[in-house]
């Protein structure tokens, strides 16, 4: 498929500077892009290969300003991070737009209610009271439980497993080898030592707009549903325990774990291995650094903390910079306690 630049500018809202005509039909990045290929100019680290690079067509910022001539026809928008991310978009929609009907060997059980233009590849399992959106896409390998519903204009990619009664909204991506809806880890000492297991009867309710990543697990409540609210992200190999709340627009780096009836507010930003334990309460806005380790609630919106346990992150950076100058300030007093020792022995002092 090929786009002149004047097709791509009105699907960004951008302004043409060169060629108007000119054509591409794929993409590349800006210090490899071959002619015929789209990229984009948003970090002015890169600003350099704007100038050499063979793409024929560039996406660059409207402020950016030109600190010499450019061979490619260049497309100005307001932001070209967000005007690519546009593009990849409906590129893919594209893509998938080809993917319709139902793949053998599959299983769809009797009582399945499939929407229009759904495609089940083969190996997939839809079980029985199952009910599809229009224009789902699913994968390969995919396992969905009794009583599931999926929304409209969602994939699950290949491997994805959901477990009975959970509930998946509208334009949802979740991706390979991630399990929505497992047992929450519910175990009850006993007096003999062993643990007893306590029945998880909840779900999971994923909300609109969310995607999932890879390998990621989220448990079923234990009673009532375990919620990812809309426009969540989860990046890869991240876990959710049973009865979370993950609120709007939340994102949640690799590696993360939240342990049991945790509340995460909305517009909250989590980094990669952060251990968050449970029946607290993350207020909205909360930015929480890499490898920190929350232990207790965090009420104060858009704070920011880092460090296990994690606390203020501007005290934090005060704290490390003090440790890094110790040395240095346990040398200062030992030589101050020598010069005081000098002057009492001259009976100076």
């Amino acid at each position: 498929m090929q786009f002149s630049a004047v097709q791509i500018a009105l699907l960004i809202n951008g302004r043409v500077e060169g060629n108007g005509e000119i054509t591409v039909n794929s993409f590349g990045k800006i210090e490899e892009a071959a002619a015929g290929q789209l990229t984009f100019l948003a970090n002015p680290k890169y600003e350099d290969y704007l100038y050499t690079t063979q793409a024929s067509l560039v996406i660059i910022n409207e402020s950016l300003e030109l600190r010499q001539p450019v061979e490619a026809t260049l497309i100005r928008v307001a932001d070209a991070y967000s005007a690519f991310a546009v593009l990849l978009n409906k590129y893919q929609e594209l893509m998938q737009q080809q993917l319709n009907g139902i793949q053998q060997p599959s299983f769809i059980a009797p009582s399945v209610k499939l929407g229009e233009n759904v495609y089940v590849a083969a190996f997939a399992y839809l079980s029985d009271n199952v009910v599809i959106g229009n224009n789902v896409k699913i994968y390969p390998g995919v396992f969905i439980g009794p009583n599931v519903s999926v929304g409209d204009n969602s994939i699950l990619h290949p491997g994805v497993k959901i477990y009975n009664d959970c509930v998946i909204g509208k334009n949802v991506t979740i991706h390979a080898s991630t399990v929505i809806g497992s047992d929450g880890f519910g175990f009850a000492p006993q007096a003999d030592g062993s643990y007893k297991k306590v029945p998880q009867i909840g779900n999971v309710v994923v909300e609109d707009y969310v995607e999932i990543g890879s390998n990621t697990s989220i448990d079923r409540a234990t009673i009532g549903s375990t919620i990812i609210k809309t426009g969540a992200k989860l990046d890869n190999l991240i876990q959710i325990a049973h009865n979370v709340e993950v609120g709007n627009n939340t994102v949640i780096a690799a590696q993360a774990g939240v342990s049991g009836s945790t509340k995460i507010g909305s517009h909250a930003q989590i980094g990669g291995q952060v251990g968050i334990v449970g029946h607290i309460q993350i207020a909205n806005g909360t930015r929480i650094n890499a490898q920190s380790g929350v232990t207790k609630s965090i009420k104060q919106p858009n704070t920011a903390v880092t460090g296990s346990p994690a606390y203020d992150y501007t005290s934090s950076l005060r704290s490390q910079a003090l440790s890094r100058n110790l040395p240095e300030i346990d040398k200062r007093l030992a030589d101050l306690e020598k010069l005081v020792q000098q002057l009492l022995t001259e009976k100076v002092l």
